[in-house]
């Protein structure tokens, strides 16, 4: 059995996409001859809050804690609104107030590479004193917060311990990077601190090919791409809303607002009375104003229903009654390599896909090879509209649905078999 080390700062009960990769991990590893020990921080800052994923942390795992100091509490003593969307990931370029830029400038060139920096050296001097306490095999660090990065670098530098850099989205060239205000030293800066994590790391874990590529471009480690996945849940029995219900769950930022989808939608309510009084656009998860108020101005006011956020269990049940899942990724070249986790969610509630986002999205390749639905560019309107023309004549057929192949090598079990092969190679 060997002993991992495991760095995170999203752990239960903390909500959302980034506390699930390592928590299922961690749920399956002793199957495959892993031991983790995690460390989390003893206060943090979670935006989003789940109490139902306490519930999936195994009672037999060593969790070690150290307090967290950040910036946050005393951010919001100048915006507690604004505070909670920038640490949520909601950064609006187009309409930012002078208090929004002021804390942007702060957090991009005061915070690098982000708002848990200060959470670095303390770490460090605590599980120094572990280490030399107790054997480990191998440190893995997961980011963001790619700070967590630097832990593991230094941690490596003075014990000589196998250390493996896992990256949930990437450093740089994340989608948001660009609006942090950076100045040209904190933008250096940043490049300076990934080649050093990149270079010095022994293994690198991505989450999809275009980041895998990319960082190639700047070290020879070995890297692996271990995606997101699906957990099995035999209980979710599917009750297929009445409504066409396309249902997309998870947070819409600003810059995630695909006014060609809402625009599609609109013209099919105008043009279509049926199709008006049986469609319904369903947004769970954190939703910017600005998202809510362009679906409004498309008429589409009484189609929408807002849940608002809702506990993973219930995200999950949601998405196996829509009757259409709806995927959304901003269209840029950044953010190709982003395959949103919910995605292999929607592989396992077996409903069709429709989903939008850039040229050369890592997302279309998966689509097409499990059969899941369909990939659209920004660009081709369409043939989108004609999609969901098509999907809901299925609908009112009642023979609205999925044969979906090839998805079983992302259940969580399967990707931890991965991981555990990985950690194997790289254990001292």
């Amino acid at each position: 059995m060997k002993k991992v080390l495991i760095i995170t700062y999203y752990w239960p009960p903390a909500g959302g996409p980034g506390v699930q990769r390592w928590l299922n991990f961690v749920k399956y590893f002793k199957e495959f001859g892993i031991e983790p020990i995690v460390y989390v921080p003893e206060n943090p800052h979670y935006p989003l809050i789940d109490p139902s994923f306490e519930a999936e942390v195994p009672n037999d795992i060593e969790i070690l804690k150290h307090p967290v100091n950040e910036p946050y509490k005393f951010a919001k003593l100048f915006s507690k609104k604004k505070t909670s969307q920038i640490s949520s990931g909601i950064i609006s370029e187009k309409k930012q107030s002078s208090i929004e830029k002021l804390l942007l400038f702060i957090r991009g060139n005061f915070f690098i590479p982000d708002a848990r920096v200060g959470w670095v050296k303390p770490s460090v001097n605590f599980l120094k004193k572990y280490l030399s306490e107790n054997s480990i095999d191998t440190i893995i660090t997961t980011g963001p917060p790619h700070s967590l990065h630097l832990i593991g670098f230094q941690l490596q530098k003075e014990t000589k311990l196998p250390w493996i850099a896992d990256f949930r989205d990437p450093w740089t060239t994340i989608h948001y990077h660009k609006s942090l205000r950076l100045t040209k030293a904190s933008e250096k800066k940043h490049k300076k601190l990934e080649a050093e994590v990149l270079q010095n790391a022994d293994l690198i874990s991505v989450t999809s090919p275009t980041t895998k590529k990319e960082f190639q471009e700047i070290t020879q480690k070995p890297i692996e791409v271990i995606t997101n996945g699906y957990e099995i849940r035999e209980k979710i029995t599917p009750n297929l809303d009445v409504k066409f219900s396309i249902a997309h769950v998870g947070s819409l930022l600003s810059e995630r607002n695909p006014s060609v989808l809402w625009n599609v939608l609109s013209e099919l309510v105008s043009e279509n009375e049926k199709f008006a009084s049986d469609f319904q656009l369903t947004l769970a998860g954190t939703i910017s104003e600005s998202v809510v108020e362009s679906i409004k101005k498309q008429g589409l006011k009484d189609n929408l229903r807002l849940l608002g956020y809702v506990s993973h269990s219930e995200a999950l049940q949601m998405q196996h009654n829509a009757q259409v899942l709806l995927l959304l990724e901003i269209d840029r070249p950044e953010t190709k390599a982003i395959i949103p986790g919910k995605l292999f969610e929607y592989f396992a509630a077996k409903r069709p896909i429709v989903a939008l986002g850039p040229n050369g999205s890592d997302m279309k390749q998966l689509i097409s090879e499990t059969e899941s639905g369909q990939f659209f560019n920004y660009s081709e309107k369409k043939k989108l509209k004609s999609n969901i023309l098509q999907l809901y004549s299925e609908y009112k057929k009642g023979a609205l649905g999925v044969n979906s192949k090839n998805i079983s090598k992302y259940s969580r079990r399967n990707l931890t078999k991965h991981m555990a092969e990985v950690i194997q190679k790289v254990a001292r």
